[in-house]
């Protein structure tokens, strides 16, 4: 009797167990929970143009006349004399060149793959202060976007509207990660260079503050991995469903051989 009981122990012992390894870790930053205060090194950080970048350029000043012509397409001597002045000087949207380059009204080709909007931004006001007085540079990044998928409340592409977006406002904007989200395996995928940069990174664990890849570039891609129980359920569903396609099939088929044997014994 006391084996039995033994016995019973062990297994069930063995079950909490199981249970226990398969649960997810809900918070965020668990090494920290119980420290009351503290900071982290603050990153002025700004994402730098890439190749096949997007820019919303816009050049205004004081006399809108002497920035008109930063604000249209290039046009030849010819074209702007048969249109003269019924063309709208509008801003314009450049995209970057896989050699990093934009071809700018009246200043030709720019390199401005690896600066900032801000640092851009400062080169043509620069520049352009040398024939208009007081020029207002306007610089945005029009293609800033990051994708979110796996076990979160609102998954899809969120478009960005600033430059510092980071990891943490990325599932705030798809809704957090849903309780079956494994917070310690969250996986972030990055082109960089012409290459697709990986890395696992532990949302339990305070250093991804302080981590590189804490502010997201554009076009970066967020997968929440389902945790074991989610997978375990999955596998549960996918067999049930299975089993139950199997009887259906062979309740039908014993259906059928029933009524060819009843329609048979009647003749």
């Amino acid at each position: 009797m006391k084996t039995k009981s033994l016995f019973l122990s062990v297994i069930v012992a063995g079950l909490f167990a199981s249970c226990n390894s398969s649960k997810t870790v809900l918070p965020y930053f668990t090494d920290i929970s119980t420290i009351k205060e503290g900071s982290f090194p603050a990153e002025n950080y700004m994402p730098e143009i890439k190749p096949d970048d997007e820019l919303f350029i816009s050049v205004t000043s004081i006399n809108p006349e002497a920035t008109a012509v930063y604000n249209v397409p290039t046009l030849n001597p010819a074209t702007r004399e048969m249109f003269g002045n019924t063309i709208t000087p509008t801003p314009q949207t450049y995209v970057v060149s896989s050699t990093g380059d934009i071809n700018f009204p009246e200043l030709g080709k720019l390199h401005v793959a690896g600066m900032t909007t801000e640092q851009l931004q400062q080169e043509l006001t620069n520049q352009i202060s040398k024939d208009v007085e007081d020029p207002m540079v306007i610089v945005d990044l029009v293609n800033f976007k990051v994708n979110v998928a796996g076990e979160v409340n609102n998954p899809g592409q969120i478009r960005v509207t600033r430059n510092r977006f980071s990891i943490l406002d990325a599932l705030s904007a798809a809704g957090d990660m849903t309780p079956y989200g494994e917070r310690s395996n969250v996986l972030l995928i990055r082109e960089n260079n012409g290459k697709k940069e990986y890395v696992h990174l532990d949302m339990n664990k305070s250093d991804v503050l302080d981590s590189p890849y804490y502010y997201l570039q554009q076009n970066d891609y967020i997968y929440v991995e389902p945790n074991k129980v989610r997978q375990a359920n999955s596998k549960y569903n996918q067999d049930n469903a299975f089993k139950l396609s199997v009887i259906s099939t062979v309740v039908s088929a014993a259906s059928v051989i029933a009524s060819l044997v009843i329609a048979l014994t009647v003749k």
